[in-house]
């Protein structure tokens, strides 16, 4: 599991619509960003490129106080990984990243040997 999202924060989770292929990332990054709406790309104002998105079910409700809804945003920051392969995530992974293969909606993914950098790094240690 994410080390910070839980299922029970992802609940009204109905799709999870990929910008880009998630089999040629190795992690994502996924957070929870308040939007206007509960389906429809999400606006993103990070670094970065976002990668994929949720789209929420009719059973969603905004939160009160902002009429914001709160859903699952992926992206990738410039220094990670598939930018820079030797870069600060060549092996270990930022403590929100998970392997995007393992997403679905309701369930906030996990980390993996692939997501974490150490498939590569236990091939290149091996004679």
């Amino acid at each position: 599991m994410s080390s910070l999202l839980n299922a029970s924060e992802i609940t009204h989770e109905q799709e999870v619509v990929w910008l880009e292929d998630p089999a040629a990332l190795q992690y994502v990054r996924q957070a929870l960003d308040k939007t206007p709406r509960r389906g429809n790309k999400p606006r993103y104002a990070r670094d970065g490129r976002m990668v994929g998105y949720a789209l929420l079910d009719d059973g969603a409700e905004p939160d009160p106080d902002s009429g914001l809804y709160r859903r699952r945003v992926f992206f990738l920051l410039p220094h990670d990984r598939d930018s820079q392969p030797a870069g600060p995530y060549a092996v270990g992974a930022p403590g929100e990243a998970v392997d995007p293969r393992t997403i679905e909606p309701k369930n906030p993914g996990a980390k993996t040997d692939r997501s974490q950098g150490r498939t590569t790094a236990i091939a290149s240690a091996t004679p």
